[in-house]
C-alpha cells in the first residue's frame, strides 16, 4: 500500500474509468491508466504507481512526495474544471 492519491473518473468518450495520479501529473502523461470497472481502474492505478516508483528509483531520479489533502482538493478542482470545459466544447461542435 502506498500513500499516493488516485482520481478515478468515468469517461463516456472512452467507455472506461480513467485514472490520474496527481503527484505524478508533472512527470507522466495523465490519465495514466484505465479500467472497465472502478475496481480494475484502481488496481491498475496501484500497479502504475509501483512501476513509476521502481523506474525512478532505478534511474536515480527524485521521487515525488505524496501530497496532503489541501493540495489534492486544488488539483481535483482543476481536473474537474478541465473536464467540464472539454465536455462543453465537445457538445458545442
Amino acid at each position: 500500500m502506498n500513500l499516493y492519491s488516485t482520481i478515478v473518473q468515468w469517461s463516456d468518450e472512452d467507455g472506461l474509468f480513467l485514472v490520474t495520479i496527481p503527484e505524478f501529473a508533472d512527470r507522466a502523461v495523465m490519465p495514466c491508466t484505465h479500467g472497465k470497472t472502478r475496481s480494475e481502474a484502481i488496481n491498475n492505478g496501484e500497479e502504475v504507481i509501483e512501476m513509476y516508483l521502481e523506474a525512478w528509483q532505478a534511474e536515480g531520479e527524485s521521487i515525488p512526495e505524496p501530497r496532503n489533502l489541501e493540495v489534492l482538493k486544488y488539483f481535483t478542482a482543476m481536473v474537474q474544471n478541465h473536464n467540464q470545459y472539454q465536455n462543453e466544447s465537445f457538445h458545442r461542435e
